[in-house]
């Protein structure tokens, strides 16, 4: 039972992973583009407060199941699929540490810009083309993982 119990955490924690990843990246790529301020201030400061409360956590718990997992099951470190999603896995995280703290920028000049009542600058676009450039290795990334985990080819 203690397994089942682990390994619906490590899936569940994956999917919460995943699915808010995306989602708050939706979000915040579709109200960007459309260039309101007020909504743009308004979508970006939640999805730092959904990426701070779902991905931050579900980041930790990802690396803590699988390798829970990994030693329950006494599969080996070196298995080509194992090692891929782990260099997938750092990747991505390499990539969204710094996603964070583009959004979190991205949210502070919309707030003030919205504040001001002026539009966004060169310095909202600059942070929305590197948010964007980091944001799609990420995703790839995962997809990649889900497919390991999934297929584990040899």
């Amino acid at each position: 039972m203690e397994i089942l119990a682990i390994k619906w955490l490590h899936i569940l924690s994956s999917t919460i992973l995943f699915g808010t990843g995306i989602g708050t990246a939706f979000f915040m790529l579709v109200t960007s583009l459309r260039r309101d301020v007020h909504v743009i201030a308004a979508v970006a400061r939640v999805v730092v407060i959904a990426d701070m409360l779902f991905t931050a956590t579900t980041a930790v718990i990802q690396p803590l199941t699988g390798w829970w997992l990994v030693h329950r099951y006494g599969l080996e470190w070196n298995a080509i699929w194992l090692k891929w999603s782990i260099v997938l896995y750092i990747i991505a995280m390499l990539c969204w540490l710094p996603v964070v703290w583009l959004q979190i920028r991205l949210r502070n000049v919309a707030v003030l810009a919205d504040h001001c009542r002026r539009e966004l600058g060169a310095d909202y676009r600059r942070l929305f083309i590197w948010w964007v450039a980091l944001g799609i290795p990420a995703f790839f990334a995962f997809l990649a993982i889900f497919f390991l985990m999934v297929f584990r080819p040899t």
